[in-house]
């Protein structure tokens, strides 16, 4: 059996590669092609034009391991008729200018580790396979704008040196960019992500639009080191993402997960008939939640943020236990969860309790038992905290979460004369009960008085009449 390490025709072996290296010198991982045993890259001139001659429109094209000059590009893509098949470049390194205007790749294209010195231009090309370009360098400008891939792409662990441009792009089966690292300027305004686009523990160093986007995006444990716009019409996940600089979000009929997200700068969500999740998140600056048509805030749990303000949010199903900073907290324009009304008859005391409706948080909810099984949700002291701290601006609603902290300092157990003040008179802010209470009073004040009256006059009218006693008249003279 030979070893893998012995030549093989004027080639080599690479230990690094999966195919026979250029015979030129040990330092070259180009291809060896046969019979000549060298790359493209080092064939003599006659040899490269028989080798070119050799290609054809829709064959396979593999340059794995060359080094490629602008010129050597453009004769291979002539030859080819600017439509290869099956194209292998992977660690291939382009020293020139990369320029692939009006080239169709049919079939599947890899360029895994490959190096680009230069401006890498994908612009006005179209590719009928997959693109993997997994670990691949651009040391220069990348653009991708409006390029059309019907597979899916692959930039996984790539590194862009300087700008990006997505824009336009339209990626039939998704787009991945797991750990990639964008050090320049980076947009996808207006792409089309098809299966959905994956930018788990990516980083972008400088400001990144990812605007208008139509799909399903992920950033999730991404690094945002500058401003990041980010907008999609299909669910949006950004959590455990840290942004160093203000973070942006848009999202429109779907949802965005933003649960344990960390951001230093100012925080802007915008939903329109949509629904978002911050629990957990460490907000730094400034940070402002607005909600259009039926959007919904569903949970601000353990959320750290000395300066929150919601506006126009469904905050019915909202959990809020452990936030850390409620007094931060403004609302406005906001709907709450209602609270049943109605009497209730029980052992304990009062024995008698009556309800009216007011607005509550979802976590008091969960402790009447509205709330999912096993969920027993907050205490009533962290509940009376929440009350206490939150703000919001209608008088309505302020006046129901100052009634609902005093309702459940009564329940934690904070002294009987909450209870004696709940029952007369709504802890001073139910006057209409104490109103009742003074009606009942008087009323049977005044049952007894007329009980009182009647049982007097019956008392005189039934008494026996007197006997008559005859007088005698004596007249003296």
């Amino acid at each position: 059996m030979k070893s893998p390490n012995l030549d093989i025709g004027r080639g080599g072996y690479h230990p690094c590669m999966d195919w026979v290296t250029c015979a030129h010198s040990a330092d070259c991982t180009g291809i060896a092609g046969r019979p000549s045993g060298l790359c493209l890259a080092h064939l003599s001139p006659e040899q490269l034009g028989a080798a070119l001659g050799a290609l054809s429109p829709g064959r396979l094209l593999d340059l794995r391991g060359t080094t490629v000059t602008s010129d050597l590009l453009s004769r291979v893509l002539d030859a080819t008729g600017a439509r290869p098949g099956r194209t292998r470049l992977d660690r291939v390194r382009f020293t020139g200018d990369v320029k692939l205007a009006g080239v169709t790749f049919e079939g599947d294209v890899s360029l895994d580790g490959a190096t680009f010195d230069r401006l890498a231009s994908f612009f006005g090309a179209r590719f009928e396979g997959n693109v993997s370009l997994a670990g691949v360098r651009f040391r220069r400008e990348l653009s991708f704008h409006g390029v059309t891939v019907r597979g899916h792409v692959s930039l996984d662990r790539a590194v862009m040196a300087r700008d990006a441009l997505f824009s336009q792009a339209v990626f039939g089966h998704g787009l991945s960019c797991e750990r990639a690292r964008f050090d320049g300027y980076a947009t996808f305004d207006g792409a089309r992500l098809g299966d959905g686009a994956a930018f788990r523990g990516a980083r972008f160093g400088r400001t990144l639009s990812f605007r208008k986007v139509s799909g399903h995006a992920g950033f999730d444990a991404a690094h945002f080191a500058a401003d990041a716009y980010l907008s999609a019409t299909g669910r949006l996940s950004a959590a455990r993402a840290r942004a160093d600089g203000l973070l942006d979000v848009v999202v429109t009929r779907c949802g965005v997960d933003l649960r344990g997200v960390e951001v230093t700068g100012p925080l802007t969500v915008r939903l329109t008939d949509a629904q978002a999740d911050l629990e957990g998140a460490r907000l730094r600056g400034p940070a402002t939640v607005t909600g259009r048509g039926r959007s919904t805030l569903t949970s601000l749990r353990e959320v750290e943020a000395a300066s929150l303000e919601l506006f126009g949010l469904d905050l019915s199903s909202c959990r809020f236990a452990g936030l850390a900073h409620p007094s931060g907290v403004r609302v406005k324009d906001c709907t709450f969860a209602l609270t049943p009304r109605g009497v209730q008859v029980g052992l304990r005391w009062p024995m008698l309790r009556w309800f009216s409706r007011r607005r509550a948080l979802a976590d008091e909810h969960t402790r009447r038992g509205h709330g999912h099984a096993g969920d027993t949700g907050a205490s009533p002291d962290s509940l009376a905290s929440l009350y206490a701290g939150l703000r919001p601006s209608d008088r309505a609603t302020a006046a129901d979460f100052a009634f609902a902290a005093m309702e459940m300092r009564r329940q934690a157990g904070h002294g009987w004369w909450l209870s004696v003040s709940w029952l007369v008179c709504g802890y001073g802010m139910r006057m209409g009960r104490a109103a009742a209470w003074c009606a009942l009073v008087a009323a049977i004040t005044a049952a007894a008085v007329l009980w009182s009256t009647a049982s007097h006059a019956t008392g005189h009218t039934g008494a026996p009449a007197l006997p008559s006693v005859p007088v005698h008249s004596t007249w003296t003279g």
